[in-house]
C-alpha cells in the first residue's frame, strides 16, 4: 500500500468512526437504583423530592451510553426511570420485581448501557446476578444511590445523584 492510499484508509477509518458518534461507549455497564423516594399508599409515586431526583439522575447518566431503560411494574419504578428515558428517546421496559433471573437475561442482551430501577429487596440481588459486589441490605430511607456494574464483572462504582 503506497502513503498516499494509507493516508486516505485512515482518513477514511476517521471518518467513518465520527460517523458511529451515537453508538453506545465502548464499555457499556449496567446500573442498578432503587426507585426514588416514594409516596404512601397502594403503589405509590414519587414524592416532589423523588420526582427531582430522577430529572437529576436523568442528567447524570446523560453521555453514559445507556440504550435501554428497565423498571420493575410499580409506579414507582416507572417514574424513576421516566425522565432518563424520555430525554434519552427510549421506551423504558416493564420486568416483574419477581424474575430477577429474566430480568438479568434480557439486559445481558442490550448493546449498550442499561439502567435497571429497582427495589430495596431486589437491588442487591440484580447487582449480584449481572456479576457485581452484592451490596448489603438497603434500608426503606434510603435514596439516591446507584450501582455500576462492568459487563466484564464486578462493581465499579457506587454513587449518589446529586442533592439526593
Amino acid at each position: 500500500m503506497t502513503m498516499k492510499a494509507g493516508f486516505a484508509a485512515a482518513a477514511l477509518a476517521a471518518l467513518a468512526a465520527c460517523a458511529m458518534g451515537d453508538r453506545p461507549a465502548p464499555d457499556p455497564s449496567f446500573f442498578v437504583i432503587r426507585h426514588l423516594h416514594k409516596d404512601v399508599g397502594q403503589d405509590p409515586g414519587l414524592t416532589a423530592q423523588g420526582l427531582e431526583c430522577a430529572r437529576r439522575l436523568a442528567t447524570m447518566l446523560e453521555g453514559r451510553g445507556v440504550t435501554a431503560v428497565y423498571v420493575s411494574t410499580t409506579r414507582r419504578a416507572r417514574e424513576t426511570g421516566a425522565p432518563f428515558a424520555a430525554a434519552a428517546g427510549i421506551s423504558a421496559q416493564e420486568y416483574a420485581p419477581a424474575d430477577i433471573a429474566g430480568l438479568a437475561a434480557r439486559a445481558q442482551t442490550e448493546a449498550g448501557s442499561v439502567l435497571i430501577v429497582g427495589h430495596s429487596n431486589t437491588v442487591p440481588d440484580i447487582v449480584e446476578r449481572l456479576g457485581g459486589t452484592r451490596p448489603g441490605p438497603i434500608d426503606e430511607s434510603r435514596f439516591g444511590e446507584v450501582w455500576q456494574v462492568a459487563r466484564r464483572g464486578g462493581t465499579t462504582a457506587t454513587s449518589r445523584i446529586p442533592g439526593c
